[in-house]
């Protein structure tokens, strides 16, 4: 049978990709715990959206993520043994998503308050978890240089669930028939 604990974190410490052993109130894992979190918030999004377009974006999106928990959770030896890394392919998607959704749902009249449905909501919820991983990734940075492209995806990514959440929030028939146009 497989365990799942090892007991080797009673003390205190963890272990990062690579072997090495970091105190677990290091920046580095709030970091990855605060991505994890947000793989299980986009996980509420995906169970609560009936769109399958948006549906299938956020699968993709929590995919993404565990490669950036996995880059978070490494040392240098890890990251030399990783298989991907989330490079300006990742952010071209998510920009045009962003713009694509944008487009979809006009130009913004007003502040967005976030409640109008309960998808809409959970997106809002992510997004903003988005911004504290942003904030986390930014003071990580003054101590553990990171990777352009990891914090660009970070960014990006609040601005595409921005969008989606907009697009739940305003039913296929009010959404704009060409790009641009009002909602």
């Amino acid at each position: 049978m497989y365990r799942i604990y090892t007991r080797t974190g009673d003390a205190g410490s963890t272990a990062l990709f690579g072997g090495s052993r970091i105190h677990k109130d290091d920046i580095r894992v709030e970091a990855y715990g605060q991505v994890d979190t947000l793989i299980s918030l986009l996980g509420v999004c995906y169970a609560t959206s009936y769109n399958p377009a948006l549906r299938e974006t956020l699968r993709r999106i929590q995919e993404e993520l565990f490669v950036v928990g996995a880059e978070l959770a490494s040392d240098p030896r890890g990251l030399t043994r990783l298989d991907r890394l989330i490079g300006q392919e990742d952010i071209t998607r998510l920009e045009q998503e962003i713009d694509h959704n944008m487009a979809a749902t006009g130009p913004l009249k007003a502040f967005v308050i976030p409640g109008k449905n309960l998808a809409s909501a959970q997106l809002h919820v992510a997004r903003t978890q988005t911004r504290q991983i942003e904030r986390i990734l930014v003071a990580m940075d003054n101590t553990t240089p990171l990777r352009a492209p990891l914090k660009s995806y970070i960014n990006r990514l609040s601005d595409a669930l921005f969008a989606m959440a907009r697009v739940e929030e305003c039913p296929p028939e009010e959404q704009a028939t060409t790009p641009g146009g009002d909602a």
